[in-house]
């Protein structure tokens, strides 16, 4: 009997330890599968912002400059949150704006300054996600124009009926959606009315091209504008405004969707910070067209890039007859 009790006693000592093993063993097993599935998920992307892996940064090229005058314009925030947060950075151009959007859609691209449009169209491919947007004074948006020769006889949109206009990659918001919407929503079909729409890739060569009188109106951004004029490429009474946008959404910095978590929350915390961190300087703090800015939201509401869409699903009906009537000698 005493035998008996003694095994009864190691029994119930061994149930309770392997009980207790068990819910031990579960938990550690949970936290095991949680930390295999993040280090899978920063496995299998190939670059983690360290000095041997360094993040892709790829620029539309918004103001048909110099591959080299692009990137100088972002360089100095990139240098800022290298230096700050020790992410790091190599920058290139896109050759245009569908070669960025096509770059981060087959994963070549971690971090891509965009157009709204570009961006918008990157997003329904499901390879970016927003994460920052420059403010300036306050405010978080830019405007398109349509620019005709100061001496113009044009005074209305209305008045461009028969005319030749310049437009700039097909995939922006500022050079060729919103302008382009602007004109049809005046009563003017791009396609019918106009008599020529002349593709000039960027928003300095649109304007160039109307300043040079090679066309009747041309359109860029505000912001290219006074770049263009800063630059000495148009002088600054060669062009006066026809129509003005409404506003439009600064043009955004976007992640990759496939980004570890932890990398997209570092960047987050980096754009949000970066012009209070120690040692950096308000012009460092840079923007469209290098221009200096205030700082990056990281909370902007992608909400408000749905206005572009509306643009883009409007002129995306006629996209085909506008790039045909373009091709027209």
């Amino acid at each position: 009997m005493k035998t008996l009790r003694i095994w009864s006693l190691l029994l119930v000592a061994t149930l309770a330890l392997a009980a207790s093993g068990c819910g031990d063993s579960d938990g550690q097993e949970g936290k095991k599968d949680d930390k295999k599935g993040d280090d899978a998920a920063a496995q299998a992307w190939p670059r983690d912002g360290s000095k041997e892996k360094p993040l892709m940064v790829m620029l539309i090229p918004a103001d048909g400059g110099t591959e080299e005058g692009t990137i100088k314009d972002f360089q100095p925030v990139f240098n800022a949150i290298t230096r700050a947060y020790d992410i790091n950075f190599v920058i290139k151009v896109g050759q245009s704006y569908g070669a960025v959007v096509q770059a981060m859609a087959n994963d070549q691209v971690d971090v891509a300054f965009h157009g709204p449009v570009s961006y918008v169209q990157t997003r329904e491919r499901g390879a970016a996600q927003l994460l920052a947007v420059s403010v300036d004074k306050g405010s978080s948006v830019y405007y398109s124009g349509i620019f005709v020769p100061k001496d113009s006889p044009v005074k209305t949109l209305a008045d461009l009926k028969g005319k030749s206009v310049a437009v700039g990659d097909s995939s922006s918001a500022s050079s060729f959606t919103f302008p382009l919407a602007m004109i049809k929503d005046a009563g003017v079909d791009p396609v019918q009315d106009l008599s020529k729409i002349v593709m000039t890739g960027s928003h300095v060569n649109s304007l160039k091209a109307v300043a040079e009188g090679k066309t009747d109106a041309g359109c860029a951004s505000f912001d290219s504008l006074e770049k263009a004029i800063n630059q000495g490429q148009i002088a600054a009474d060669a062009l006066r405004p026809l129509q003005k946008s409404e506003p439009i959404p600064n043009p955004p910095i976007a992640m990759h969707t496939k980004l570890p978590d932890a990398l997209k929350t570092k960047l987050k915390d980096a754009f949000t910070n970066v012009h209070k961190a120690e040692g950096v300087t308000p012009e460092m703090i840079r923007g469209y067209g290098g221009k200096k800015v205030d700082r990056y939201d990281t909370e902007y509401s992608e909400d408000e890039f749905m206005k572009a869409a509306a643009k883009l699903d409007m002129i995306e009906k006629i996209k085909a007859e506008i790039l045909a009537k373009a091709g027209e000698r």
